[in-house]
């Protein structure tokens, strides 16, 4: 298991791959390399997690089209584009299309390396909140229609009376869909239940 996480190089040029190989090899990283975007979009659904480093310029499929394919196809991989001198309004256009970061050749060994670094804490913390709030939908989903309506009068502030009498049933039914709905959820209190609801997209900020 690599002590830093895999890394994926796409550029055109031989010699840059080879040094790249080198480099991230001897800072602990598990390296693959591609010659073409192409190549590295036939395999990057076999991959696991980890940083792809992009030149932007290449033949065939650019930097810039592989960066518009990973955003229609929805891969959360973190991208670092490399850049010659002079490309500088390139790479700006490449992070608006989702590229976390940008270095021009040639660079520093060690700025890359942070960079990459960087890039892996940053979308493993974005994953691990994304896979935490779609548990939550997957539990908001798991409630009846009638569980969800409590939950929704709950977060609304309304008291287990008034919402019994908003849907015409006895207090202490109410109680048990409250009962139901805070085990379903898993929450511990009504602020926890409410900020869950916030994270899964029931209350809109």
């Amino acid at each position: 298991m690599p002590r830093r996480g895999n890394v994926y190089v796409i550029d055109d040029d031989q010699a840059m791959r080879d040094s790249l190989d080198f480099l991230l090899g001897s800072a602990d990283f598990e390296v693959r390399l591609f010659e073409s975007a192409l190549d590295f979009l036939n395999e990057v659904t076999m991959l696991p997690f980890g940083c792809i480093v992009s030149d932007v310029r290449m033949p065939g499929m650019n930097g810039m089209d592989l960066l518009k394919q990973l955003k229609n196809d929805r891969t959360r991989l973190p991208v670092v584009i490399m850049t010659g001198h002079g490309d500088v309004p390139l790479a700006v256009e490449a992070m608006k299309l989702g590229a976390i970061d940008f270095i021009e050749k040639p660079f520093e060994d060690d700025r890359l390396i942070g960079m990459i670094e960087t890039a892996l804490k940053q979308a493993g913390d974005e994953a691990k909140s994304e896979a935490v709030s779609q548990d939550i939908v997957a539990r908001i989903q798991s409630l009846s229609p009638r569980e969800r309506q409590v939950m929704d009068g709950l977060i609304a502030g309304m008291s287990n009376k008034v919402i019994a009498r908003e849907f015409d049933i006895s207090p202490r039914t109410i109680e048990v869909y409250r009962a139901n709905v805070m085990t379903k959820m898993q929450a511990g209190s009504l602020s926890e239940l409410v900020r869950m609801a916030m994270r899964g997209g029931v209350i809109r900020d």
